[in-house]
């Protein structure tokens, strides 16, 4: 038999949290040079705010408070020092999400936004391979009527050519809604 055990007074509602969680719970990290590398969450910013290896900011309307002291809830921070990415870094992580994130969620062939799948531009039964400047998004039907041909063997054209995605793609996989705080940052 559960039993269910009432709130501590003045605490936030369970259901509170998880719409916090879900809207709120993610902070853009820039680079020293206010280039966006990261999303993080926001007890991980005001770890990185405590021990002074980044700055506020953008922050929210409200506060995060503990016992002894209160501090604006991050939204946008910039780390104190430089960090140096790698630049191949985003050459690798071809996921299903990236490429929709990358091409609007938008089919490459006919502009559609629903029912979205990964197309080989080549198929891999004539060479193709696994490359971002190789793989679009699909809505299901153009998928289906491009089969294992080539796109103009079929009367088909790309919207545009598939490229490298910039490292804001990456931001958006993280976090598909982006705040309007966001986007003076991912702008470039």
């Amino acid at each position: 038999m559960a039993t269910c055990v009432p709130a501590p007074a003045g605490s936030v509602p369970p259901l509170e949290h998880q719409r916090r969680g879900r809207e709120r719970g993610r902070v853009l990290v820039l680079n020293a040079t206010y280039e966006p590398i990261n999303v993080c969450t926001v007890r991980r910013a005001v770890v990185l705010l405590l021990k002074d290896k980044a700055e506020v900011i953008e922050h929210a309307d409200w506060d995060l408070r503990s016992a002894s002291t209160a501090i604006h809830r991050p939204v946008v921070i910039r780390l104190v020092s430089y960090v140096r990415i790698p630049r191949d870094t985003h050459r690798r992580k071809i996921t299903r999400r990236a490429v929709f994130a990358r091409d609007q969620w938008t089919c490459q062939y006919c502009g559609s936004r629903s029912n979205l799948t990964v197309d080989h531009v080549i198929p891999k039964s004539k060479g193709g391979v696994s490359t971002w400047e190789n793989i679009v998004a699909s809505c299901a039907p153009c998928n289906r009527r491009k089969g294992n041909s080539l796109a103009r063997q079929v009367g088909m054209h790309l919207t545009k050519p598939p490229r490298t995605p910039s490292p804001t793609v990456f931001i958006h996989v993280a976090s598909p809604t982006i705040p309007s705080a966001w986007q003076q940052y991912l702008a470039a």
